[in-house]
């Protein structure tokens, strides 16, 4: 069992922030893991980022699986937490169970299921079946038709409502965490106060348990990010510049250079070898 669970996540609550992340990869999860990331989140944004997607709708149960299992193989304490992609649990729970094994029998210790009320049956099913279950309320990007776009959630009533709803359905069902995507901050700030298992915000504000970023964004490899992300390192043009160099050297012979590579230090021996190679050759008419 890797070193943090979701009983740990639970109990950093109020006491240490969470840090999360998103990894799709063996190199990735490794680096994040090193770097002490609490939760190496295996998302559906690997459709976007990843697959070139406009959206996450078109993620399959199978890319899923395929990424869960690489993000495993690498992690050693963080928390691995994969998410049920569109159309993975909505038609059954029934169907949302065979689908939340699969990602586990693939490496991870916990799902990630978008919605809150209306799925808690769900929800209450797994924890019962001993599969840990974190949510997903705010902007929930697998219904962003619903919602008319990428939006800030939370600028009404029944928006408020709503969230609380799903935050309070979640913790009655028994999840360990929910995710507050791109919620007005004072929104965040009243759900984290009014449940008992943490927040994990992105795009909502500072007063969350936790925080969590698309890989691709904090590390800066696509010019666009969304309003709420920082950039931690510019990786585009450290990677473009070193890809040029490297063309560049090819063009011009300068790579590989001495040290790249091996002769025969015997030049002698490497002429008798090649004659009776090419003699060999000629002699079985395969050459």
């Amino acid at each position: 069992m890797r070193e943090i669970t979701p009983r740990k996540i639970i109990e950093m609550k109020g006491k240490e922030k969470i840090t999360m992340v998103t990894a799709y990869d063996y190199p990735s999860a490794l680096l994040a893991d090193r770097a002490g990331i609490d939760i190496v989140f295996v998302g559906d944004s690997l459709g976007m980022v990843v697959y070139g997607e406009l959206n996450t709708l078109n993620v399959s149960m199978e890319q899923m699986v395929f990424h869960t299992r690489a993000v495993a193989k690498a992690v050693k304490r963080a928390l691995v937490l994969a998410d049920m992609p569109f159309g993975s649990y909505e038609v059954s729970v029934e169907e949302g169970v065979k689908n939340a094994v699969r990602l586990i029998q693939a490496g991870a210790d916990a799902v990630k299921i978008e919605g809150g009320y209306d799925h808690r049956k769900l929800v209450r099913k797994l924890v019962r079946m001993g599969i840990p279950v974190m949510g997903h309320t705010g902007l929930t990007p697998q219904r962003y038709l619903r919602l008319g776009g990428y939006r800030l959630i939370g600028e009404t009533e029944e928006e408020i409502e709503e969230i609380l709803r799903d935050a309070k359905a979640l913790e009655k069902a028994g999840a360990f965490a929910v995710v507050l995507e791109f919620t007005l901050a004072d929104v965040a700030k009243l759900v984290t106060e009014e449940i008992s298992i943490p927040t994990i915000g992105i795009g909502s504000g500072p007063w969350v348990d936790g925080q969590v970023l698309v890989w691709h964004d904090l590390l800066g490899i696509y010019e666009n990010v969304p309003p709420f992300v920082k950039k931690y390192a510019d990786l585009a043009s450290i990677i473009q510049l070193a890809l040029e160099n490297y063309r560049e050297e090819v063009k011009e012979g300068r790579f590989p250079a001495k040290e790249h590579y091996w002769e025969f230090l015997d030049k002698d021996d490497f002429e008798r070898k090649k004659a009776r190679a090419l003699e060999t050759l000629e002699e079985s008419g395969e050459y």
